[in-house]
């Protein structure tokens, strides 16, 4: 799909994994059905979500996934070039720049081979937080991204590119691209804020969407994609997502371009529904998900034994909630002394850009606060990302990197 003899690639991506996550692959699999439906063809379209979902233990409909209440099923057919440990950021980048020999997987290495005339269309859904995409064994660094895009640009591997970003902090991974190359960003966040997940689905148990994404399908399902631009899609979104506030990124010129150059051409394929008009509910914070799941687990539960066991795994998630915010703050407070307040650094930082020095000291604190602390691949210690945001906040206000890691060390050694 694209003019002349361009063509459109798409690189979808759910970084999570676990029933808790069900919303992210349910976002991915609803964005291919979108792709495939309006024409781009299978070879130009590559999809990586870790597949653990549609036959899940708790899924009651075994093969079925809904990204909105009573919906479709949004699984069946869909692609599967990456599931399982394949998803990972480093396979994820080297299918975006077109490097097969760099993927890790025993499987096709499927790639996108796109060219100087060509568009490429990205989405991505899962837990982020201020410089980074969550991965189910790895992270994705906004430093890695943006270094990417670059490359790519400057080899001319693309004429247009857009980035579409459901998590946390979405707005931290594409302040940073360059206004120089052709890619146009729209994130579900600020720098600062959480996402939202919606549509909680009582049989599932499970927030089946998030708000951004369920606001970015219904504006490509009630429009003409010929005729209305990325930057009237961004306006859209800005006025119907309330829980969180997109923003844009990039090369404005290129939010001049109409979606058909990326999404295809939806009406033509029969999949734009005049009557898309879903009224967003259940909307909570994405970080209060888990919590929310745990407990409506244990009142479902009849079994004393099972309702006993759920109890205890819904207290140890509160106990590490608890030790996490504990050993930041202790962090925090060892590091800030004679700085300015942590609301006024992230209020400076929702308007600023981190430079590439400062996301890549971004990168080396928070993985040694990883490596140390608590490793946010391991489930039960995923909120430790909603907390790095310290980290952030005393990296872009001139804290040297030494200096947090040496409090990440030191308070380490009191708590562990």
């Amino acid at each position: 799909m694209g003019n002349g003899g361009s063509k459109t690639w798409v690189l979808l991506a759910a970084g999570s994994k676990d029933w808790d996550n069900y919303r992210h692959q349910a976002d991915v699999c609803h964005a291919y059905q979108i792709i495939h439906g309006s024409g781009i063809p299978d070879e130009q379209i590559v999809v990586m979500m870790y597949d653990d979902i549609a036959y899940n233990n708790e899924n009651p409909k075994k093969g079925n996934i809904i990204n909105v209440p009573n919906g479709p099923n949004v699984y069946q057919g869909v692609l599967k070039d990456y599931t399982g440990n394949d998803v990972s950021d480093e396979n994820f980048l080297a299918v975006l720049r077109g490097d097969s020999g760099a993927v890790k997987t025993r499987g096709p290495k499927k790639v996108l081979s796109s060219g100087s005339n060509d568009t490429i269309l990205i989405y991505l859904s899962d837990h982020g937080a201020p410089g980074m995409f969550a991965f189910p064994k790895s992270t994705l660094y906004a430093s890695d991204l943006i270094d990417t895009v670059t490359k790519m640009s400057n080899n001319q591997q693309f004429s247009k590119m857009v980035i579409y970003m459901e998590s946390c902090h979405s707005g931290s991974m594409l302040q940073g691209l360059p206004s120089s190359c052709n890619v146009y960003g729209i994130s579900a966040s600020t720098p600062t804020e959480s996402s939202y997940a919606c549509f909680f689905d009582e049989l599932r148990n499970a927030y089946v969407a998030d708000e951004f994404t369920t606001c970015l399908f219904q504006h490509i399902k009630t429009h003409d994609l010929s005729s209305t631009t990325l930057e009237r899609q961004f306006d859209f979104l800005k006025k119907r997502v309330k829980g969180s506030t997109p923003c844009k990124y990039g090369n404005m010129q290129t939010g001049q371009e109409n979606l058909c150059q990326f999404w295809g051409n939806v009406q033509a394929a029969g999949t734009r529904e005049q009557a898309y008009h879903i009224q967003v509910n259940d909307a909570i914070a994405s970080h209060n998900v888990p919590l929310r799941i745990q407990a409506n687990r244990i009142q479902r539960e009849r079994d004393p034994r099972r309702k006993q066991e759920q109890q205890r795994k819904y207290d140890v998630l509160q106990r590490t909630t608890r030790k996490i915010e504990t050993v930041v703050l202790e962090i925090q407070q060892q590091c800030s002394r004679g700085c300015a307040s942590a609301s006024r650094r992230r209020a400076e930082r929702n308007s600023a850009c981190m430079d590439r020095a400062k996301l890549v000291g971004l990168k080396t604190v928070t993985e040694h606060f990883r490596t140390s602390c608590f490793d946010w691949h391991d489930e039960q210690f995923l909120i430790a990302l909603q907390h790095t945001q310290v980290f952030a906040d005393l990296i872009f206000s001139g804290t040297e990197e030494y200096r947090i890691m040496e409090a990440i060390t030191a308070v380490r050694r009191r708590h562990f």
